[in-house]
């Protein structure tokens, strides 16, 4: 059953999580929301991805090798041997689509996304896992992207871009809460660095944040 926690974020108590992400966390960092892409969703867009491709070209190779056979009386066998070699790597657009398949399904067991009171964690990788640290006051846009894939399982893509980077958050439960959350809680922190709640008159408080940003504390300490 799903828990809204009161600041911002929907919390799945039953998915298990890698404690690869756990390790990374500082002192005082507290993690408010982790998920991981929708494992269906996730394996359905890399099937489609290169399908219609793999197809016709399979169709085409195949179709070739139907014709060689049926009008090959007398040709070597090295001409055939010769064929087969080229076959292979003209498939190539099929073991791309094959190979899409199986590594997605490596993936969707590795990546993982975390929002923090100090940053975004981002875990993704194929044979090892890498993790990205994205600062909140980075974030120069965050934006939504629904398909039809991912509106039949009911999940959404999230971009984030951050100084001259991007990086997407896929297959997302509550897209569009989640989006909408990521915004204000990229905004406070902008708004906590350029004026932190230590220096705020105790009649106008503003936004009260919780976030822990190094220029916030800056200021405090002054």
């Amino acid at each position: 059953m799903k828990k809204i926690d009161e600041k911002y974020f929907i919390k799945e108590n039953k998915v298990n999580y890698n404690p690869t992400l756990d390790s990374t966390l500082e002192a005082e960092e507290n993690i408010l929301w982790r998920a991981k892409p929708l494992r269906k969703s996730f394996l359905l867009s890399a099937f489609f991805r290169y399908f219609f491709i793999a197809i016709i070209w399979l169709i085409f190779d195949t179709s070739f090798v139907i014709m060689m056979v049926m009008l090959g009386d007398g040709v070597p066998w090295f001409v055939f041997l010769i064929m087969g070699i080229v076959l292979v790597f003209h498939l190539m657009p099929v073991w791309m689509w094959i190979s899409a398949i199986v590594s997605a399904n490596r993936r969707q067991k590795i990546e993982e996304y975390a929002f923090t009171n100090k940053r975004i964690l981002v875990k993704k990788g194929f044979i090892g896992a890498n993790i990205m640290t994205i600062p909140y006051s980075s974030i120069t846009s965050v934006n939504l992207r629904i398909g039809l894939i991912e509106r039949m399982c009911k999940v959404g893509d999230i971009y984030i871009v951050y100084g001259n980077q991007k990086i997407t958050l896929e297959d997302i439960v509550d897209p569009y809460f989640i989006y909408e959350k990521l915004q204000a809680i990229a905004n406070d922190i902008k708004i906590d660095i350029i004026y932190p709640n230590a220096l705020r008159p105790e009649v106008n408080p503003g936004y009260k944040t919780s976030y822990q940003t190094k220029e916030a504390n800056k200021h405090v300490k002054k």
